[in-house]
């Protein structure tokens, strides 16, 4: 299973339910990397899509404990039980967990590889993901040059869980 994520420099990922900044390179790497696939999410990360709707061309999963929430589109279930169940009938390298931090922390330890989009910069924010870096289990396996969005700096990194 995969994860895919933006962090700034001190692993935030989110202040008030919303991103900490939208860069187009990060969000077309999202878009390409995720399309086709299973994207897993909490309600509230589905929520901040336009209109609330679920992902164009993407089995959506949303992880909720609301037994009344419904949305077009998508498949909602309701405690971990439930999501291995429906997680089961797809391979899991097609399988990215998009967020947020609950479902993260929650799936991480499932997960193999890890995409981030590493932002150099610190952001006020209410979110985090784990720290890799300071994490033994996880190494960069790939990065990008230097990227900029403006005066913005940021890195596409590959992690892998080390096998031992």
């Amino acid at each position: 299973m995969n994860l895919i994520v933006a962090a700034d420099e001190n692993w935030a990922i989110g202040n008030k339910n919303e991103l900490l900044v939208r860069i187009p390179a990060d969000q077309k790497f999202f878009r390409e990397t995720t399309m086709g696939k299973v994207v897993v999410m909490g309600r509230k990360t589905l929520e901040t899509f336009p209109n609330g709707l679920p992902l164009m061309g993407r089995t959506n999963i949303v992880l909720t404990h609301d037994k009344k929430f419904r949305v077009p589109g998508a498949l909602i279930v309701h405690d971990m039980e439930e999501l291995h169940e429906e997680l089961e009938k797809y391979n899991s390298e097609d399988i990215y967990v998009i967020g947020g931090e609950s479902v993260y922390r929650q799936l991480i330890d499932e997960c193999d590889v890890a995409h981030v989009t590493k932002i150099d910069f610190a952001y006020d924010a209410d979110a985090h993901f784990p720290d890799l870096d300071a994490d033994p289990a996880w190494e960069i396996t790939a990065d990008s040059e230097e990227q900029t969005y403006f005066d913005l700096e940021y890195y596409f990194y590959r992690y892998e869980r080390v096998r031992k």
